[in-house]
């Protein structure tokens, strides 16, 4: 076997853990928690069959590679709950080590377009990366809107909490940020989420 694919196999292998990274959304229907790839996997699915509603126009191709790549980082760095002030204090230190070992796995050239793609998204400026944040938080929004709010419950995440986040859904999706706003207004009627 020649070095470059004995490396791209390296990654592929590499990214399997993405499997065994647990986060605090469950799954519909009050299932277990949901991993890493599943919620990137779900998110790449949903910007495609959202992408109508993007702000702008959009190669949907690169966002749902975004959607894809995004949390590979969290391999090394573990999953930093979205609602973890403490945690958010060291999540770029800890991703951007992580970003170099794992995509580093990778030959030169598809190291260096995966980490110029995930710089992307976490720099939040074009049309895609605001498009791949909006489905990074719609995704557990309409998880757990579809458990009745219990992570939210479950970790008294707070109406100014969930504003702060959602606020970012807006500059990728008016529309989606509408559809948002409903659900947390519904929420708070149900008293799923602390005002």
């Amino acid at each position: 076997m020649d070095n470059r694919i004995e490396k791209q196999l390296s990654f592929s292998l590499e990214i399997d853990k993405l499997k065994n990274i647990f986060r605090q959304t469950h799954l519909s229907d009050n299932g277990r928690n949901e991993n890493d790839a599943e919620h990137s996997w779900h998110m790449a699915i949903i910007a495609y069959i959202l992408k109508e509603y993007s702000n702008e126009e959009i190669d949907i191709a690169k966002v749902m590679l975004m959607c894809l790549i995004h949390d590979i980082v969290e391999i090394d760095a573990g999953d930093t709950y979205a609602y973890d002030s403490d945690a958010l204090q060291s999540q770029k230190t800890r991703e951007d080590r992580a970003k170099q070992r794992i995509f580093s796995i990778l030959p030169a050239e598809q190291a260096k377009e995966l980490i110029a793609l995930f710089d992307e998204f976490e720099a939040y400026e074009t049309a895609e990366s605001k498009f791949a944040h909006a489905m990074d938080n719609i995704q557990p929004l309409i998880l757990n809107n579809s458990n009745n709010g219990g992570d939210w419950r479950e970790h008294n995440v707070t109406v100014e909490q969930i504003y702060k986040r959602q606020s970012k859904t807006k500059s990728g999706s008016e529309k989606l940020f509408e559809i948002t706003d409903a659900i947390i207004q519904d929420n708070i009627k149900k008293g799923n989420l602390k005002l």
